[in-house]
């Protein structure tokens, strides 16, 4: 196939990629049956939306999306369950895991069980010296004074603890299951192996609102009303995306009514993190993923192990903005951790070399807290599934991301039951693990090796997917608002990347140490454009340098709001020189 605009190696080195003769001419079916402009259509055939499913994948509702909670094993004893120990006011404990996902999880039980006057006790492990998951210790303790343990988003491996607990467990979890289950009341996974792996995409939070609406719906049944659950999917929305869980199907329409609900400020938590954050717009799956899931995740990575769990269940206005307050300087400290870390990784990955399957890096000291995002990072640079270790008194902790297709938690798995690793365990797109120093080689030679047979290795950097051609005055606000109405926009389902051809820079300037502002023209109407971190690539000295000379552009367009102004922004992303 052609490279889109002919643009073979771009400014970043990318083969530009574009619709073909077959999405274009479905794109044009859809626009024409839901009346819409030809670009939008071609985003719907480039997601394999058909015509007469268009208007309903626009408009995604709970009501015809949502699957029946009892269609996942063990759904109706964990609900029965559950509703019995609220009924005879027992001890209920919340067993939490320290990220997004888990703290929202905890908080999705503790606000639901607040409606009944019930205070559970919530326990979240440190992660530096606990780790991740149950624990013999943790579960003993509370054991002895509680008669009900929930744990969410982690559990489904944990045999010897729930063993130890000595009180009824139930698990709510998402992450891989293996062979057998632990034995407990109930497992509520959608990735047990015995499932059909028709709601695998759900993360754990996703998992315990299902749970809660079966737990309602028992009540119904009974003649008695349940808490609102709607009001609570601003938790599963802000989880779904942090927990970079696929933005398909069920997810779709949680995350859009999720940031409705968020958009309301019912929250006093989240009401004081997007203050904090300084989020004056309606919340977007952007600001989830990127300005508030990191916040909540710095207690969890270099703080107060509950921090996050604690901002997101709070009732307490003045409780939560001294929590927010909190985690905005824990995570401007992972930020400068995380810059160190990231920088060694990288030069080290490069030296290694980054045409295999993984991209991989270890080091001695590196913060444990911040490897699962700095192997996010190298997973972006380089296109691969990426894996970064802290090594400390012969053993690494590590975390890994992959790349859609590639399922990096069965590839840990593998390694796990073949005792390479001391632990592991994670799901399709992330995954968790410890490994003995003496192993971290051999290891991560078998992990290339399991990964290269997924085809990890067929990818690389230099394709970069165009949806569609542009010009700076069809990026209007109007196509915007129709482009929003294909998202919400994450994994799975990134945010549509446009072409402008031939188009000038009549304006640029750099913006604090590493960013650059232009404007674009095409002789006629004006876009402004922003590149972060242009002065980490080749690209923004390249573009400072030749104002007023034409290039292709590629990007994603995004809403910029200033003094009560509302106008296209392209956040830049590839250029190159036309032929």
């Amino acid at each position: 196939m052609t490279a889109f605009l002919n643009v073979e190696t771009s400014a970043m080195g990318r083969r530009w990629v574009g619709p073909g003769a077959e999405v274009e001419r479905m794109g044009m079916a859809i626009a024409q049956s839901a009346g819409l402009p030809n670009i939008v259509g071609q985003v719907l055939a480039q997601r394999g939306i058909a015509p007469e499913d268009a208007s309903g994948y626009l408009a995604p509702t709970i009501r015809d999306l949502m699957p029946d909670p009892s269609s996942m094993k063990d759904m109706d004893t964990a609900a029965e369950r559950f509703l019995a120990a609220v009924r005879g006011k027992e001890r209920i404990a919340i067993f939490a895991d320290y990220d997004v996902d888990g703290g929202a999880s905890a908080a999705l039980l503790i606000h639901w069980l607040r409606h009944f006057d019930i205070t559970p006790t919530l326990y979240v492990p440190d992660r530096i010296d606990e780790g991740y998951g149950l624990s013999v210790d943790a579960m003993e303790t509370l054991g002895r004074t509680h008669d009900l343990i929930v744990a969410v988003d982690c559990g489904t491996l944990s045999h010897d603890p729930i063993a130890a607990a000595g009180c009824d467990v139930i698990v709510l979890d998402h992450h891989l299951g293996g062979e057998t289950l632990p034995d407990c009341v109930a497992v509520v996974n959608p990735n047990r192996q015995d499932e059909s792996g028709d709601l695998s995409y759900l993360c754990a939070a996703g998992v315990v609102w299902m749970m809660l609406a079966a737990v309602n719906r028992l009540q119904k049944a009974q003649g008695q009303a349940g808490p609102d659950l709607m009001g609570l999917l601003d938790l599963v929305a802000l989880a779904t995306v942090a927990d970079v869980a696929p933005l398909v199907g069920f997810n779709r329409a949680l995350v859009r009514q999720g940031l409705i609900m968020m958009g309301a400020r019912t929250k006093p938590g989240l009401v004081a993190l997007s203050d904090v954050a300084r989020i004056t717009t309606a919340p977007t799956a952007y600001h989830l993923g990127y300005i508030l899931g990191p916040r909540v995740n710095a207690g969890g990575r270099i703080g107060a192990a509950n921090l996050g769990a604690r901002l997101l269940a709070t009732a307490d206005p003045a409780e939560a903005e001294a929590l927010a307050q909190r985690l905005e300087t824990l995570n401007v400290e992972r930020r400068d951790i995380e810059a160190t870390v990231l920088a060694n990784a990288t030069a080290q990955a490069e030296a290694r070399g980054a045409d295999g399957a993984l991209v991989w890096a270890a080091g001695e000291g590196w913060h444990p807290g911040v490897v699962g995002i700095v192997a996010s990072r190298l997973k972006d640079r380089f296109n691969r599934p990426a894996i970064v270790i802290g090594l400390d008194n012969g053993e690494g902790k590590g975390s890994g991301r992959s790349v859609p297709g590639i399922d990096l938690g069965s590839a840990i798995a593998r390694l796990t039951a073949e005792g390479l690793l001391l632990k592991g365990g994670g799901h399709k797109m992330a995954a968790g693990l410890t490994v003995a120093a003496d192993k971290l080689q051999v290891a991560m030679d078998r992990l290339s090796e399991l990964l290269e047979k997924q085809g990890a290795a067929m990818g690389g950097p230099r394709d970069l997917a165009i949806n569609g051609l542009l010009t700076p005055g069809g990026a209007s606000l109007d196509l915007l608002a129709q482009l929003e109405n294909v998202g919400p926009f994450g994994a799975s389902a990134p945010a549509p990347r446009f072409a402008f051809a031939a188009t000038r820079i009549s304006f640029a300037k750099r913006a604090g140490d590493s960013h650059l502002r232009l404007t674009l023209s095409d002789g006629g109407a004006k876009l402004d454009a922003i590149l972060f971190g242009a002065y980490e690539t080749p690209l923004g000295p390249m573009l400072e340098n030749h104002a007023g000379q034409p290039f292709h552009f590629a990007g994603r367009l995004e809403l910029d709001e200033w003094g009560g102004r509302r106008k296209v922004k392209l956040r830049l992303e590839d250029a190159a020189k036309p032929e």
